[in-house]
């Protein structure tokens, strides 16, 4: 079993950055695909990036591609969503999670979440 916290979040003019931290407790950690997703005020939970448990494979939402970046550091038991010219439509709760089985773009198929940290892009 692994718990994951977020953090990083905060408010950011358009154009702006931030990068969020997602820890994971746990001696396996490495051994967890991970996934970033979010979720805005009145939609529908949404897929951003995935990272393989060795980090070999890292796939984005087309809406996040070439604007956000993932890495995982196993020495710290984390995972890295590095967001670059943010946009007022980034806006949202974002969660990371965990799976053991493969990759997947799905929420539902993740086994562990952490509570989210809040992002806020202004105009």
């Amino acid at each position: 079993q692994v718990q994951l916290v977020e953090s990083g979040g905060g408010l950011v003019q358009a154009g702006g950055s931030l990068r969020l931290s997602c820890a994971a407790s746990g001696r396996t950690f490495s051994s967890y695909n991970m996934g970033w997703f979010r979720q805005a005020p009145g939609k529908e939970r949404e897929f951003v990036a995935y990272i393989s448990w060795n980090g070999a494979i890292m796939y984005y939402a087309d809406s996040v591609k070439g604007r956000f970046t993932l890495s995982r550091d196993y020495a710290k038991n984390t995972v890295y969503l590095q967001m670059n010219s943010l946009k007022p439509e980034d806006t949202a709760l974002y969660y990371c999670a965990a799976r053991t089985s493969g990759w997947s773009t799905s929420g539902d198929e993740y086994d562990y979440w952490g509570q989210g940290t809040q992002v806020t892009v202004s105009s």
